[in-house]
């Protein structure tokens, strides 16, 4: 397979007799799924959140996923059309067959063969072969997201015997088997395959990219059935899968998925902070502030089914014990509560929490540049240019300048450059309205004595602080367009090229007639034909640098 060489050729990786064997004889598409040469297929690789629920749905949750993971990359905006951007290295695949072997050790030790192998060789089964072929028949499916010819099974099911007779065990050969498995360009990417007419992909791939848009996992046997007899390709029994999915618990799993994505929460794991300066600041908390805010979503646009826009100004924040201290409030409950702040408290809507408070400042001290670059590409998809190489941060770096006491006064002064003004004057009276919240969020009213002035004005309108700035971007229509562009190209994978406009344009329309619900966006795109086009050749994205490269090139 193309897709396989390209990954190992050249690697210098030297895989074991017994997992070559594997690798060649387990992974042979053998079918139509083979797709033509020249064929214009969409590729994307799992993210590392989407091979570990894939794993815990396959296995169940207490199979440990252990190791390193090739890094995501995230491409104007987004790590899902970064997933078309990237491959493996050699580096990456090594990690990924130690993750695969730890995994397929567990499915076959002592306390879990029982229930995820459940058979062993015996007076019928001497060698085992027919014990392997039903593991495989039950656990290809779901890792390859695709049924398995009988002789694909065979085929595996013998490669285990014979790794039986190497390793010296019946269940060492099955794990090696599985580890092969779970190292395949099969399982470690989503690759589309056409239907029949080529317009459309198979079935299988319909069924791949409903389930991990709507449930960030792989599909269930139910969707896997569907996929099986054709019901996918029917209108009907597609809004079937669909409505089925939605109604499911799991449809969270989907929405935090896309919100973690698009508000670039996973930035979050690495944050750091001068623990002088924020005391309360911790590793715990940074990832306290995460949940926050992903629980304060889903309470909202799932649980709530409410309008999109509201999270601007909603003063419904999800609460817990470790976040009392960043918030100055007292929080005796145990667990996570929605906590309301009274309508005269300065925390309204997302811009007041205190992830992205925190994730668009710096270690030391807040930024209104990067509140300002934040709040603008991430959710009015607005596209700010890097400042030029000889700026000089000096001036605003100086937090202890005798005479320019507050952050407002430092960037008027560092605002010599008329090259640098001009973005500035775009980004920063937004962050400049989010300066009563210091780089680890507290809120406070004064810099080094100096009263805080948080007034400005954005989109021509005048406001006083973060929550009348939230009440602006209420109202923009460029905030819903932005999200819904988003959540398309995250169900895609990738860009909107010329021919789909229209069909992005429609969604737009839909989403403001639905009264800007997010679920029922999800809906639109999963009953769209158009997701499930058999990909049209695409330029090769150039990958962009990532959100904490960005942070590094401005030091406003």
């Amino acid at each position: 397979m193309k897709l396989k060489s390209r990954l190992v050729a050249g690697s210098g990786l030297l895989l074991s007799a017994v997992l070559a064997m594997t690798a060649v004889v387990g992974f042979d598409r053998a079918t139509a799924r083979e797709p033509e040469a020249d064929a214009p297929s969409n590729v994307r690789r799992l993210t590392e959140a989407q091979y570990r629920s894939t794993i815990a749905d396959v296995f169940g949750p207490d199979i440990k996923v252990v190791g390193r993971f090739e890094p995501d990359l995230r491409v104007e905006g987004l790590l899902a059309v970064g997933t078309t951007a990237v491959s493996i290295t050699p580096a990456g695949l090594e990690h990924y067959d130690a993750i695969a072997h730890g995994i397929a050790a567990q499915v076959t030790d002592a306390n879990h063969r029982e229930k995820l192998v459940g058979c062993a060789p015996n007076a019928q089964d001497v060698d085992g072969a027919q014990c392997a072929k039903s593991f495989f028949a039950r656990v290809g499916p779901r890792l390859y997201r695709r049924a398995l010819a009988p002789a694909e099974i065979r085929a595996l099911a013998s490669a285990a015997v014979s790794s039986a007779k190497l390793v010296g065990t019946f269940d060492g050969g099955l794990s090696t088997v599985l580890a092969g498995m779970m190292t395949s360009p099969e399982f470690l990417f989503r690759i589309d395959a056409p239907g029949k007419g080529g317009a459309q992909v198979d079935g299988y791939s319909k069924a791949s990219r409903l389930s991990y848009f709507l449930w960030n996992t792989a599909p269930d046997e139910a969707l896997l059935k569907a996929a099986a007899n054709g019901a996918l390709d029917t209108p009907e029994g597609l809004a079937k899968e669909v409505d089925r999915m939605m109604a499911s618990p799991r449809l969270t799993d989907g929405v935090r998925a896309f919100f973690a994505d698009f508000l670039r929460l996973d930035d979050m794991a690495t944050l750091t902070k001068d623990t002088l300066l924020y005391p309360a600041f911790s590793p715990a908390v940074a990832e306290a502030a995460r949940e926050q805010t992903l629980r304060t979503i889903v309470d909202h646009v799932v649980t709530r089914d409410g309008d999109y826009r509201d999270l601007f100004t909603s003063r419904r924040f999800a609460m817990t014990k470790a976040l009392g201290p960043i918030y100055d409030i007292p929080v005796s409950k145990s667990g996570w509560y929605i906590h309301e702040f009274p309508e005269n408290d300065p925390r309204s809507g997302l811009l007041t929490q205190a992830s992205l408070l925190a994730l668009h400042s710096h270690p030391g001290r807040t930024s209104p540049t990067l509140r300002g670059v934040g709040t603008l590409e991430i959710l009015l998809c607005q596209k700010t240019p890097p400042p030029p190489p000889d700026v000089n941060f000096s001036v605003v770096q100086d937090v202890n300048n005798p005479t320019l006491k507050t952050t407002r006064e430092r960037l008027q002064a560092h605002l010599t450059n008329e090259q640098c003004a001009t973005c500035h004057r775009a980004t920063d009276p937004i962050g400049l309205a989010l300066e009563q919240f210091d780089g680890a969020g507290t809120f406070r009213t004064t810099e080094r004595g100096d009263r805080i002035d948080v007034s400005g004005k954005f989109e021509r309108q005048d406001f006083n602080g973060a929550a009348e700035l939230g009440k602006i971007l209420r109202q923009s229509p460029r905030v819903s367009s932005c999200l819904v562009s988003s959540v398309w190209r995250y169900a895609n994978g990738r860009d909107p090229g010329p021919a789909d406009a229209a069909d992005v344009e429609a969604m737009k329309r839909r989403f403001t007639d639905d009264g800007y619900r997010v679920t029922a966006l999800m809906r639109t795109i999963a009953l769209d034909p158009e997701f499930y086009a058999y990909s049209r050749p695409q330029p090769s994205p150039e990958p962009k640098r990532q959100a904490s490269q960005d942070k590094k090139g401005r030091n406003s």
